[in-house]
């Protein structure tokens, strides 16, 4: 469902992500009323920190780019410059030489990204509502966190412990959702 954006939440660098639909003509697409985008992530990120390739192989390395499927669901790049659009070919090109099958993945120019509803954005955090109400944001503060992108990784189990605990502290959070965390974390991936 949602699950690659706490996937990139935990992840090095990462700011912000927020879900959404983009690639389509149509105006103000819903979840029920998608016209013709695709389900898509935007990822806020610190390029002092990480880089666009290390944010591709990540893109790689967490899904089956040979899988056909609806352009709903389609595995895509959608690139902001003229240097992401040549690396993500490159990055396409270097997967490809790995595999026997034919990568899907579509790479394409950003266009107008449409948030996808509320109840979508940090979907995995939103299913620990002890957490989540401990952060007491509203649903706009919500996609706009850079603690909520990271809790929602480690909610979906993609962080490691020691990352953990080095931001803890900077979370602001009481000890007894600390535990929690601790142990959503020691449990490893959910998905």
């Amino acid at each position: 469902f949602w699950f690659p954006e706490a996937q990139f939440g935990c992840a090095p660098g990462v700011l912000r992500t927020k879900v959404g639909f983009t690639g389509g003509k149509k105006k103000g697409p819903t979840y029920y009323s998608l016209g013709d985008h695709t389900e898509t992530i935007e990822i806020h990120y610190d390029p002092d920190v990480t880089s666009y390739t290390d944010l591709l192989k990540l893109f790689w390395e967490n899904h089956d780019p040979t899988r056909c499927a609806s352009r709903q669901y389609m595995s895509a790049i959608f690139y902001h410059s003229d240097e992401q659009k040549t690396q993500a070919e490159e990055s396409k090109e270097q997967e490809q030489s790995k595999r026997s099958k034919k990568i899907q993945t579509k790479i394409a120019q950003a266009e107008t990204f449409y948030n996808a509803e509320d109840y979508h954005q940090k979907y995995l955090l939103r299913q620990q509502r002890d957490i989540l109400q401990a952060l007491n944001l509203t649903d706009e503060e919500l996609i706009k966190s850079h603690i909520a992108c990271r809790l929602n990784g480690y909610c979906g189990g993609y962080g490691k412990m020691d990352e953990l605990e080095k931001e803890l502290s900077l979370f602001n959070l009481p000890s007894r959702i600390q535990d929690r965390l601790r142990a959503i974390v020691s449990r490893g991936n959910l998905y």
